[in-house]
C-alpha cells in the first residue's frame, strides 16, 4: 500500500478538536532573528483561540507579543506508527486585560515551570492544519 494513501487531512474544526485533547504544545516563535521553539502548556478557548501558560521572567512573551507565531501540537505514537499532528499559524498577543488574567490565573493553563508569576499568551489562529498517519493496512477512504 502506498504510505501517502494513510495519511488523512483534517479540517479545522477537527484539528481544534485534537489540539484540545493534549496539554502541551510547541510555540514557534523568533528570537534574536533565528527560529525558536519551545514546549508549552495551553489551552483552546471556546472561540478557538489557543491560550499559552507561560513564565513571567521568561523572554518568551516579549518574543511573541504583537507578532505572527506557529503553534504545533500533536499526539504520535512510535510502536504504531500512528497519530495525528496540528500546526497553527496567527497573530500572538500577551493578555493585558487584568479582569481575564486574574480568571486565567485561576482556571488557565499552568506553567510546567512553576514558581514564579504567570503570563498568559493568546494565538488566534489563522492558519490551521493537520494531518492523521491511520493504522497500516487502513486507507483515508475517498469520495
Amino acid at each position: 500500500m502506498d504510505r501517502d494513501k494513510r495519511v488523512e487531512t483534517l479540517s479545522e474544526a477537527e484539528c481544534l478538536h485534537l489540539l484540545s485533547t493534549v496539554p502541551i504544545g510547541r510555540v514557534v516563535y523568533t528570537e534574536h532573528a533565528l527560529p525558536a521553539v519551545l514546549p508549552v502548556a495551553f489551552e483552546v478557548t471556546t472561540d478557538g483561540r489557543l491560550m499559552l501558560a507561560l513564565r513571567a521572567g521568561h523572554t518568551v512573551p516579549r518574543a511573541l507579543d504583537g507578532t505572527v507565531a506557529a503553534f504545533q501540537g500533536d499526539q504520535l505514537d512510535a510502536v504504531t506508527r500512528t497519530g495525528w499532528s496540528v500546526l497553527v499559524h496567527g497573530r500572538a498577543e500577551v493578555v493585558r486585560d487584568p479582569v481575564l488574567r486574574e480568571h486565567l490565573l485561576h482556571t488557565g493553563p499552568r506553567p510546567w515551570v512553576t514558581g514564579q508569576e504567570q503570563l498568559f499568551v493568546t494565538i488566534t489562529p489563522e492558519l490551521l492544519s493537520g494531518r492523521r498517519l491511520l493504522p497500516a493496512g487502513r486507507a483515508v477512504q475517498t469520495s
